[in-house]
């Protein structure tokens, strides 16, 4: 797939989205994959004991609009 959106891109709309809904980022690691479907942006938490989990994002890799977010609060 040939991306007009850069990883770099594709993390800051992730990350401003993320920050509403959770504020604090830092317990989690975060990963992005561009995929056929586009940008694949997922928090996962740090301490894998902890309950819960993070955002998961995918994000146009031409427009750099969320296409699909899911919480995992």
């Amino acid at each position: 797939m040939n991306a007009s959106i850069t990883s770099d891109e594709a993390l800051r709309i992730a990350r401003l989205d993320a920050e509403i809904a959770y504020r604090d980022l830092s317990p989690f690691y975060v990963r992005v994959e561009l995929n056929d479907d586009g940008w694949h942006v997922d928090y996962e938490l740090k301490n894998t004991k902890s309950h819960g989990g993070g955002p998961h994002y995918v994000i146009d890799a031409q427009t750099g609009v969320i296409c699909t977010k899911r919480y995992e609060q």
